[in-house]
């Protein structure tokens, strides 16, 4: 069976500066700026900005804005650094029911996306 190596997030977006800026406080950093993109990498974690004009406004979306799930090992120092990047918290950092402690976070557009660290037995 084929192995995943890499996740890879591909967001539609109005405004490619404003949402680079978003990902690079939470750490990411650009990999690579082809015309009506920005690609930006944190680990083994890459997200792919394009520039799409004509697309639905993720704010306007509700629960559907959300696009991923970032599983670290470190929940509680993810979560100090971003805040300390003055990124826009969605949900506070909390322990889940389905063992999981994690926290979400919201684009400048409303992409939104959720970070987690596994509490649970192993």
């Amino acid at each position: 069976m084929a192995t995943i190596l890499q996740n890879h997030y591909v967001l539609a977006v109005h405004q490619l500066a404003a949402n680079a800026r978003f990902f690079e406080a939470l750490g990411f950093a650009i990999t690579s700026e082809p015309p009506g993109w920005v690609f930006l990498q944190r680990d083994n974690c890459m997200v792919m900005l394009g520039e799409c004009g004509d697309a639905i406004p993720p704010h306007e979306l509700g629960d559907h804005s959300y696009f991923g799930y970032l599983r670290v090992d470190d929940v509680d120092q993810y979560y100090a650094e971003v805040r300390a990047n003055a990124v826009t918290i969605h949900h506070p950092l909390a322990d889940k029911p389905w063992s999981m402690r994690e926290f979400g976070v919201i684009s400048p557009e409303g992409h939104r996306l959720m970070i987690g660290q596994w509490i649970g037995d192993r």
